[in-house]
């Protein structure tokens, strides 16, 4: 079980803050496609992996990483400095 969390945009799309959801995924990519799977509303705010960033247990971390022993998921835009 893990705690997928959803911020700004993406959160709007799904129209949820947070979900614990049981998953078989063994990357975060995996678990996106089993998300985008899922409904219309979770494809449109994976659409473009390119738009999202990603944190494993608050730690910024890449599409590909591996997802064991991973307590919380946060999709994000990335942010922008000024």
């Amino acid at each position: 079980m893990v705690e997928v969390m959803y911020f700004a945009w993406v959160r709007e799309r799904i129209g949820e803050p947070r979900e614990k959801i049981d998953t078989q995924a063994s990357t975060v990519a995996e678990l996106v496609s089993e998300l985008s799977a899922r409904e219309p509303r979770y494809a449109a705010a994976f659409a473009d992996l390119a738009a999202l960033r990603v944190a494993l247990d608050q730690e910024l971390a890449d599409f590909d990483a591996p997802l064991k022993g991973v307590r919380e998921v946060a999709f994000f835009p990335p942010m922008t400095g000024g």
